[in-house]
């Protein structure tokens, strides 16, 4: 068995015809066969029934079937980043950025990039935590950057804690809740007002509650809800909701004075607990350290 046989298994259970796999190998119907013939041959037993112009998958098939797309797979990265490695190149990047680190690292990833790696291809997209682990396992993401309380472990992930990052609750300069009087605000003030959060994991619901009692379970109290952080910002900044989340995230705003954390008594002392994300036992490519230390860089308080 060799990877030109696997190869040829992956090309037929793709597109379900010989003369079709055959066509997208670029050999003829008859060498497709007799590579399927010696595949079958050596794992003892048939992968597909020829069903008259169907070809159907044996339950040997189906096994084969994903076994053989990994191994097919981190054979091809291995080889490519062999390559890269001799030509001095770094590879290219797809990162998927949960809510919080899409509003920190976005940004300055793409301009670091252009401006220390111009000839890489990097691409980054935001969405919801499971989904993007979804679209990882189907490579279509080289890694993740996420809350890691929103993620289970499982053998097939590798996981790397980076940073915690404090939470608190933040208003536009001017709220009504800033007066020169009060110094901290109960935290019952703050549901006259809407309340804008990404989804919140069940362990940050229960912080929340055990700090604040039963009226702040999210389910309740947040009354905006939307997994960019930046959008629910934005609102913040042009009306007198207030913001649940990563403080961090709001830095920007924090530095030139438009947005103002809000002082609770007591405080609240959640947080974040970022990592970043890749699937266990995949062949890293070079660009992959350049990634890692700038999110260990960029991800503090």
């Amino acid at each position: 068995m060799n990877l030109k046989h696997l190869a040829h298994w992956l090309a037929l259970a793709e597109t379900g015809s010989f003369s079709r796999a055959a066509e997208k190998l670029h050999i003829t119907q008859s060498a497709l066969s007799r590579s399927i013939q010696v595949l079958e041959d050596d794992l003892g037993g048939p992968l597909v029934d020829r069903v008259g112009k169907k070809n159907e998958l044996t339950p040997l098939g189906q096994l084969v079937l994903k076994r053989a797309q990994r191994i097919v797979h981190e054979a091809k990265e291995l080889q490519q980043g062999a390559a890269l490695l001799q030509q001095g190149g770094l590879g290219s990047l797809r990162v998927g950025l949960g809510s919080g680190p899409g509003v920190m690292l976005m940004t300055p990833w793409l301009r670091y990039m252009a401006e220390h790696h111009p000839t890489v291809h990097v691409a980054v997209s935001r969405g919801a935590t499971e989904l993007q682990l979804m679209q990882l396992r189907e490579r279509q993401f080289d890694a993740l950057v996420v809350d890691l309380r929103r993620v289970d472990t499982a053998p097939d992930l590798q996981i790397e804690h980076i940073a915690e990052m404090r939470a608190g609750f933040v208003c536009r300069k001017g709220h009504p809740l800033l007066t020169k009087k009060r110094k901290s605000v109960a935290f019952e003030a703050l549901l006259d007002y809407p309340i804008g959060s990404t989804p919140l994991s069940q362990e940050v619901a229960r912080m929340l509650v055990d700090h604040y009692g039963p009226k702040a379970n999210p389910a309740q109290m947040t009354t905006l809800q939307c997994e960019d952080i930046a959008s629910l910002i934005e609102v913040v900044r042009q009306t007198d909701a207030i913001y649940l989340g990563i403080v961090g995230a709001a830095r920007e705003g924090l530095a030139n004075g438009t947005l103002v954390e809000l002082p609770l008594d007591p405080p609240f002392k959640g947080g974040a607990r970022l990592g970043l994300i890749t699937l266990a036992g995949r062949t890293e490519l070079p660009v992959m350290a350049v990634f890692r230390e700038f999110v260990q860089t960029k991800l503090t308080d």
